[in-house]
């Protein structure tokens, strides 16, 4: 356990993102951290969780754009006794007398709200996003923190040659002094400087001669005194301006996590973290028992199923499955799948209700997936109304196109919230 007193000085702000462009439509409706994840969760609860596991139990989640669920989500979930301090709370754009502008971006997210930050004397700011999969104890990143002396602490992980120039990479000395950030390399001889240090490779486990790269998390530890100094100009993002022009004058430090994480910050990198958590060993592991993910409790029956033919799949509480084929798949809560049905590497996110609750229009098909449907390859978002025998699958359709009630991004086919697609027979 660490320091209580450590913790209690430390505020998360977890960034809940702008509009979620490169999740859509999956954020038409709603703030990239309430988007369903794993049957059960939202994308938000990870990093609540692991601030909760970790002692913290002081947050914001700032957020912009299609707030309202979100709020919903966390109001329900987060509940804390009169007794203590603790609290979650979402901190949303708006009209002050020092201006009415959208967030700009990370930076001027915190920036804009940085005097709620200041009102009680926290000495750490814990900076995360709301759009990870991965479980970190932060308390080992701010006794890392406190052993180095930083000004800031950086989370880092390791990341080969051909991801590099997918993130912004630290470049640090042995002792982890971070003295070079370059935004998402991609020249050759760049990339052979910026390669993590041999002794460090070494330190960390890694064969020495390893092309890794230290990759940015978007976690950052700051100090009191240097978060105000840090937000004084009009820079907009922690990661492309703030971090890179206080290396020379901060004791600027990387905690490098070797652990699972994963951005899902994309379509594809959503639909691929979810089923890989059907796999037999899965990479992140939602039953550890000493890092639970907490979650709004819904208080639903156990899923009732009749004689499914299932294999590798994650079925959420409240559902109700028959006869249907059912392969390496997410279910989500209260998912009807009805006889015959075939649902084949999808995402389904199940339903807010049941169809007793459900004020259709006439001619729309019940609330869930539809008899003999044939489902591969798809995200199939709450509230879907799915017809009988109707085909959905990307095969022979373009990478990327919009269609009259579903979207493909990625090679993935996504059929949006409350969508309604009427029997094809």
């Amino acid at each position: 356990m660490h320091p209580k007193f450590l913790t209690s000085q430390t505020l998360a702000i977890v960034m809940g993102g702008g509009a979620g462009t490169r999740l859509f439509p999956l954020t038409k409706n709603r703030a990239k951290p309430a988007v369903p994840l794993a049957g059960n969760y939202r994308l938000v609860d990870i990093p609540i969780s692991n601030c909760l596991n970790s002692g913290i139990r002081q947050m914001y989640v700032l957020t912009q754009f299609n707030s309202e669920s979100l709020h919903r989500h966390i109001s329900a979930t987060y509940k804390f006794d009169n007794f203590s301090n603790s609290f979650v709370e979402i901190l949303a754009a708006q009209q002050t007398p020092e201006g009415s502008r959208w967030y700009q971006g990370t930076a001027d997210a915190v920036r804009q709200n940085l005097r709620y930050f200041l009102e009680r004397p926290y000495e750490y700011f814990l900076i995360l996003s709301g759009d990870q999969l991965y479980s970190m104890d932060y308390g080992d990143l701010m006794d890392a923190h406190l052993q180095s002396g930083a000004d800031i602490t950086l989370g880092t992980t390791p990341v080969d040659r051909r991801s590099a120039s997918d993130f912004g990479i630290m470049h640090s000395d042995a002792k982890r002094r971070i003295f070079r950030f370059e935004e998402k390399p991609k020249d050759s001889n760049l990339l052979d400087e910026l390669r993590i240090p041999p002794d460090l490779l070494n330190e960390l486990g890694r064969e020495p001669g390893a092309e890794l790269y230290q990759g940015s998390m978007g976690i950052y530890l700051f100090n009191r005194k240097v978060l105000i100094e840090a937000l004084t100009g009009k820079e907009a993002d922690f990661g492309k301006h703030i971090i890179p022009s206080l290396l020379q004058k901060y004791q600027v430090f990387a905690y490098i996590f070797q652990g699972y994480w994963e951005d899902i910050g994309t379509v594809r990198a959503f639909f691929e973290a979810n089923l890989a958590l059907t796999d037999l060993v899965p990479p992140y592991n939602f039953f550890d028992p000493l890092h639970p993910i907490y979650t709004h409790p819904r208080f639903l029956p156990a899923s009732k199923i009749n004689q499914a033919n299932i294999r590798q799949a994650i079925v959420a509480e409240g559902s109700i499955i028959s006869n249907a084929t059912i392969e390496r798949a997410v279910i989500g809560i209260r998912s009807v799948i009805e006889t015959g049905a075939t649902i084949r590497n999808s995402v389904v996110m199940g339903s807010d209700f049941y169809q007793a609750e459900a004020q259709p229009r006439p001619g729309d098909p019940p609330i869930g997936i539809g008899r003999n449907a044939k489902i591969e390859g798809a995200i199939i978002d709450k509230n879907a109304r799915i017809g009988e025998g109707v085909v959905i699958t990307g095969d022979g359709k373009p990478m990327n196109m919009d269609g009259d009630n579903y979207y493909i991004r990625d090679g993935v086919v996504v059929v949006p919230k409350n969508a309604v697609i009427r029997s094809s027979i």
